[in-house]
């Protein structure tokens, strides 16, 4: 068997090894010792492989979930985007991903994940802040990339928050946090200076 077939192969089964104990286990309690028992990998594979225990939870949850967005990102254009389609574009795959049993353990290892890591480096532009905070800073007027920033950071957690929970959302708490994250995503740029908090 070729080298590069041979990493591949065994990088695709550090990914399905770490995807099941991290799933079962959750992050905190999985070590990368670990993961390499569990693929059959040389103890090193994981840091030879992706780097560190976190950029291998990176990879994963990118290699189960984009291309869940794939077709929906392929045909969005901001240019002609609205508040409420940037929303859309996040709560119908999320929606989906919920409702089935391993992808709604997904959804809780990415809030999970996401909390205790916000400074993680995704690799793919759609995983990034930056990317949605470029698209909402274009469409609403003067809100900069910083505060779209801020607002996206609260957006996700709360929708992250939402979709991990012990159960599926319905469609009317599904409706509402859309409503909830569509206002607070569209509010006009604050023009005076906020109160000073007494």
């Amino acid at each position: 068997m070729p080298a590069s077939t041979r990493s591949a192969t065994t990088r695709t089964a550090l990914l399905t090894a770490a995807e099941s104990l991290l799933l079962t286990d959750g992050y905190e309690q999985v070590s990368v010792r670990a993961i390499c028992a569990a693929a059959g990998a040389n103890p090193a594979a994981v840091h030879y492989h992706f780097g560190s225990k976190d950029a291998l939870v990176v990879a994963l949850l990118e290699d189960r979930m984009a291309p869940r967005w794939a077709e929906l990102l392929d045909r969005f254009d901001p240019a002609s985007a609205q508040v409420v389609d940037l929303v859309d574009l996040i709560l119908e795959p999320f929606t989906t991903i919920g409702s089935e049993p391993v992808g709604h353990l997904h959804l809780r290892l990415l809030a999970r994940f996401v909390a205790a890591h916000p400074d993680a480096e995704w690799t793919r532009p759609w995983f990034r802040l930056d990317r949605w905070s470029q698209v909402l800073a274009q469409i609403v007027d003067g809100v900069d990339v910083g505060d779209a920033r801020r607002r996206w950071g609260l957006a996700f957690g709360l929708i992250l928050e939402q979709f991990a929970g012990d159960a599926p959302l319905s469609s009317a708490a599904t409706a509402a946090l859309r409503d909830f994250v569509v206002a607070g995503l569209s509010t006009p740029a604050r023009t005076s200076p906020a109160p000073e908090e007494s």
